[in-house]
């Protein structure tokens, strides 16, 4: 799981770079961006209640 969410969060980077960038449309990025979000924090929360 802390794999997985280290990638979501590269991921996640990567769009929002595409967006800063303007190579994609951003109302074509933003809901695959605020659905990255909510991959990132649900695995953060995994890997947070794993390690307790």
């Amino acid at each position: 799981m802390y794999i997985a969410c280290k990638e979501a969060r590269e991921s996640h980077y990567w769009l929002r770079l595409l967006t800063r960038t303007e190579l994609l449309a951003e109302k074509r990025l933003v809901p695959i961006i605020d659905e990255a979000n909510q991959i990132v924090a649900v695995l953060t929360s995994i890997v947070k209640k794993t390690r307790e």
